[in-house]
């Protein structure tokens, strides 16, 4: 069990934790069921949520099982737990909050992960974060400089049609997939407050305060994040969001397998967005050349304003005495 003493150590802890659930909640699963979440916008919010839940209970029990009560799936294996927390551990979520209410798109892993980190863990995840963002944004300009014409091209003009309920199951099964690739991927960001071993009563409490949140995501269909997939061509049709849930979940998995350093899903969800959005526009001419290049440009550069502020953030926490013993020389001058 997790000791209960109510030490400031143990306090700043859990409350990191539940701060850093609560920013995963509201800004980084919005890439995951934010087209779920657009495709499915007329439905009950209690059957999404349901669904959802289920599948995020199932991935960690099973993680949890397998794993050895290892809840991030690997990904805090280079990362060990401090010994003490301290006020400052809450600055890197609580300045998330504030930056998604803006709908900045800031990745949790680079500003949480990175306090806990030494400067070759960061650099590692960095890099990787990096090659995600590159290789989505590739894969999807092949991918749908393929499919815009003979299937896209289908789906936009007939999106007031009908669709098979084939369609709408295929949605359901990708985001399941999707899902679940996600949670272990960004597993690391959520419990890097907690021991890296949870006992079952812990497990328990943790998931049950996931799920209790993401009931919000589901009652508010998004957020303000959301507005990065409702702009994108055609996301709002179940078709193309299963598309872009499958292509994104087998990203996922392919560096899950490379390696157990976390990184940056974020980067690799707007490399997607925006490969698919110049491909789209190059085979299917829906929009003109500068409303299509400004939402790409303007994504890039809210994650990148994210990174700068993520990295700042960082430096600030990881260097504060140093700064303020700089601070104070120069004012006794």
């Amino acid at each position: 069990m997790l000791s209960i003493s109510l030490t400031p150590s143990f306090i700043f802890m859990i409350a990191g934790f539940l701060l850093s659930l609560y920013t995963c909640v509201s800004n980084d699963v919005i890439q995951t069921l934010g087209t779920y979440l657009s495709a499915n916008r007329e439905k009950p919010f209690w059957i999404l949520w349901i669904f959802s839940g289920s599948v995020l209970i199932l991935t960690f029990a099973l993680g949890w099982y397998l794993n050895d009560g290892d809840m991030a799936f690997g990904r805090l294996a280079r990362i060990p737990q401090p010994e003490t927390f301290y006020w400052w551990h809450l600055l890197p979520p609580l300045i998330l909050i504030f930056l998604t209410k803006k709908g900045i798109p800031v990745s949790t892993t680079f500003l949480i992960l990175s306090v806990f980190s030494t400067n070759q863990v960061i650099g590692l995840m960095l890099a990787k974060s990096f090659v995600g963002y590159l290789l989505a944004f590739i894969v999807s300009i092949i991918i749908y400089f393929i499919i815009a014409r003979p299937v896209e091209k289908v789906f936009l003009y007939s999106r007031n049609k009908k669709i098979s309920k084939g369609w709408h199951i295929a949605k359901w099964v990708a985001t399941a997939y999707l899902w679940s690739q996600w949670l272990m991927q960004d597993a690391a960001n959520l419990f890097v407050y907690l021991p890296r071993k949870l006992p079952l009563p812990e497990m328990i409490l943790s998931v049950f305060a996931f799920t209790l949140l993401l009931g919000i995501v589901c009652y508010r269909k998004g957020g303000e994040v959301q507005e990065i997939v409702q702009l994108k061509t055609n996301t709002q049709d179940v078709r193309s969001a299963t598309i872009i849930d499958i292509i994104y979940a087998t990203i996922l998995l392919y560096f899950q397998q490379a390696n157990n350093i976390p990184m940056s899903t974020t980067w690799v969800f707007i490399g997607l967005l925006a490969g698919r959005e110049i491909a789209m526009y190059n085979r299917l001419r829906f929009e003109t050349q500068k409303k299509v290049y400004k939402h790409v440009l303007k994504d890039f550069l809210k994650t990148v304003f994210g990174l700068v502020i993520s990295i700042i953030t960082v430096f600030t926490i990881n260097h504060f005495d140093e700064i303020k013993a700089t601070i104070y020389h120069y004012l006794n001058l």
